[in-house]
């Protein structure tokens, strides 16, 4: 059966390691520069994100991540470069276009929190089974909705994008061009998009029917087929990454009260 999630077992230690320690590296790694508040953290939080992705053999299928997110930084950069209302020093000039220094410091800053945002994400999605992660959460006790939500956030990207494969070569099979100018694709999306969101209502339904006959609203105690294998660093790491969280909690209440 084909996997509808990012998630792919390379062998590596990442893929062993706790889904709650990763959620606590991604807490950490996003509130602690916010904290900081200085471009040097972030930098710091995207160096370790990038340093763990590429010892997890995972950094080259979050490529396409990355690059999405330089689209939306350099969209951020034009429009706080030019128009931003604290805009007073000129930085650099294209022609008759001036680009300014305060707007520019607040793109980069901007553009650090995105991809650090989604470098961290990157790890737990790519190095992590959605059903670990809802079965963990249940048995500490979260909702079985909770735990169902938060795993289908992360198989319905790859599943509409399977599904986008199949109808995009169902219409090509039929005549229908979808590539070439922009005019052509414009034309094709609608037959294509609407066939995807169709499919989709339909499988949200089938799958709520399927969760119903299994008994996922029964109130009776669970029992699992799989017990986690604890990765001997989880506990410290944990520990670490909250105290960290803490310290820079901390940091940050006392500068304002200086």
């Amino acid at each position: 059966m084909k996997s509808i999630s990012l998630y792919r077992d390379n062998g590596t230690w990442l893929c062993r390691v706790h889904p709650f320690t990763k959620l606590m590296y991604i807490a950490a790694a996003i509130i602690v520069p916010l904290l900081l508040g200085t471009l040097w953290a972030y930098a710091v939080a995207i160096a370790l994100d990038i340093a763990l992705l590429i010892s997890g053999k995972s950094l080259k299928r979050a490529r396409a991540l990355i690059i999405f997110s330089f689209t939306i930084i350099a969209t951020i950069f034009i429009i706080k470069g030019l128009f931003d209302a604290d805009n007073l020093t000129p930085l650099f000039s294209i022609g008759s276009v001036v680009f300014y220094r305060e707007g520019m410091m607040k793109a980069l800053r901007t553009g650090c929190v995105i991809i650090n945002m989604l470098l961290s994400f990157s790890i737990l999605v790519l190095t992590t089974k959605p059903e670990d992660i809802a079965d963990e959460l249940e048995r500490h006790g979260f909702s079985p909705r909770l735990s169902y939500v938060i795993s289908s956030v992360f198989s319905i990207i790859p599943q509409m994008m399977g599904t986008m494969d199949t109808i995009t070569d169902a219409q090509r099979s039929r005549g229908m061009e979808t590539e070439g100018s922009l005019i052509k694709r414009m034309k094709a999306f609608i037959p294509l998009i609407t066939p995807v969101v169709t499919s989709s209502l339909i499988n949200t339904r089938e799958r709520a029917i399927a969760l119903e006959v299994r008994g996922f609203g029964g109130k009776g105690k669970r029992s699992y087929l799989k017990e986690w294998e604890k990765h001997r660093g989880d506990k410290p790491m944990t520990i670490i990454l909250a105290l960290i969280i803490v310290s820079a909690a901390v940091w940050r209440v006392a500068t304002w009260l200086i």
